[in-house]
């Protein structure tokens, strides 16, 4: 059974904001028809109440389906909903003619004023604001909010409103509708701006596994392209001499048995020393990772003093665990400790967004596959230093991913992971491994 509000803690940061922008707008349609709709109860005959009602619902209603569209073509998914738009401002000129002419030409009484007269300032204000979505133009925007102004006097004083009482709504009316419009306008520019720092950061990480592709693949090509070349030449000259039927072409391919067993040597160090997790980098690299991905992340404690073998160890738990925290729920905060407890070292890594257990290793993406992430579904996953692999060197000893992954790699330094959710919708992960830890504060 999933969690109530799980729908909401899936989404992503950018498609929170849009959702929340979406629902302030359709807000604003129930929040016109509440303050001047209920006023008009009581306050005039039955079916003009009624016909004015009605009206007005309409009139909140394609707020609402203008203000969708136009952030619709804000995000790019549809094109501008001009004859919307148009459509809107029609509507609004029509209600608002409607209800001041209730004013001076229907019932009278001090209330049926005031309620017309209400629907007639709020349906401009509102009108002219949500038409300011789908104008990107700040000129036009001005002349939107300066041509509902003008237009409630147009409408409001041929129809017998008083000038006074004409120029004062007019100038409500630019102030109301200037706000609005405002609030539209950095709505917009707020939601586009969220969509383009993701982006950006997206951008970043993926430039980032380019620029560890490259850089591997430069190590590569200096280990094995002298010895590569070497093998090709003595191989030549090993067959030229056997086809003169000279000896030598023996310790000629004698030396190139060896150079390939030195070329194999010399990839797995670098292998090797792509796979190793430095514990003080991993450390590092967890809160430069979290921090980009807007997580407060606190990191406390120091491995200096602790054993290669165990710092390689607790390092993969710290790739792990950072991992988990960026693939798995919404987490806001991270704390990871490292300190020591007698003749132990304790790692413990905490965060607020996960509601469950997650053993899986690997990332669907990002920068895991670099050294300080997890394993990768894309990217470079083949790359040593995730824990999980499609390909490339997955078959190297000390592969393996997620907490099962952890717990072998711990236990061959006598070390116990306990991982799982805790009071407070926290979820932790702690390693514990016997060690004299000196340098751990």
């Amino acid at each position: 059974m999933r969690e109530p509000g799980g729908w909401w803690r899936r989404k992503s940061t950018p498609a929170k904001v849009e959702t929340y922008t979406r629902w302030s707008f359709h807000f604003f349609a129930v929040t016109e028809v509440a303050a001047v709709g209920l006023p008009l109860f009581g306050a005039m005959p039955g079916w003009l109440t009624a016909l004015l009602l009605v009206m007005l619902v309409g009139h909140a209603g394609t707020c609402a389906v203008v203000a969708s569209r136009a952030l619709d073509w804000t995000r790019g998914s549809r094109e501008q909903p001009v004859h919307m738009l148009w459509t809107l401002g029609v509507v609004t000129a029509a209600v608002a003619t409607a209800a001041i002419t209730v004013t001076e030409h229907g019932p009278g009484g001090e209330d049926v004023d005031t309620a017309a007269g209400g629907i007639f300032a709020v349906v401009l204000i509102f009108g002219a604001g949500v038409i300011a979505l789908g104008v990107r133009d700040r000129k036009r925007v001005f002349a939107l909010v300066a041509g509902f102004a003008a237009g409630a006097g147009g409408i409001a004083f041929p129809l017998g409103l008083p000038g006074p009482a004409t120029l004062a709504t007019m100038v409500a009316v630019l102030l109301g509708a200037g706000f609005l419009a405002f609030t539209s306008v950095f709505s917009v520019w707020l939601l586009t701006a969220v969509y383009e720092l993701d982006e950006a950061r997206e951008t970043r990480a993926r430039l980032a596994v380019a620029e560890e592709r490259l850089r591997f693949g430069r190590d590569l090509h200096d280990v094995m392209g002298r010895n590569l070349a070497v093998i090709a030449l003595k191989s030549e000259l090993a067959v030229q001499l056997a086809r003169r039927g000279r000896e030598e072409a023996v310790d000629q391919m004698t030396e190139v048995q060896r150079i390939a067993h030195e070329t194999q040597r010399e990839v797995r160090d670098v292998v090797r020393g792509y796979r190793e997790a430095d514990l003080g980098a991993e450390l590092a690299g967890a809160q430069g990772v979290l921090t980009a991905a807007g997580i407060d992340c606190e990191v406390t404690g120091e491995p200096a003093g602790l054993p290669a073998e165990v710092q390689s160890a607790l390092g993969w738990v710290v790739r792990e665990a950072t991992t988990n925290v960026l693939r798995h729920g919404d987490a806001k905060r991270c704390v990871v400790a490292l300190r020591g407890e007698g003749e132990r070292v304790v790692l413990i890594v905490e965060n607020d967004g996960v509601s469950g257990a997650s053993g899986s290793g690997g990332s669907n993406g990002g920068v895991s596959g670099l050294p300080g992430g997890g394993g990768s579904n894309g990217g470079v996953s083949g790359l040593p230093g995730g824990g999980g692999y499609i390909g490339g060197v997955s078959g190297l000893p000390g592969g393996g991913s997620g907490l099962a992954g952890l717990r072998e790699r711990l236990a061959a330094v006598a070390g116990t992971l306990e991982a799982g959710p805790v009071s407070g919708g926290v979820f932790r992960v702690v390693a514990r491994v016997p060690v004299v830890a000196e340098g751990v504060s």
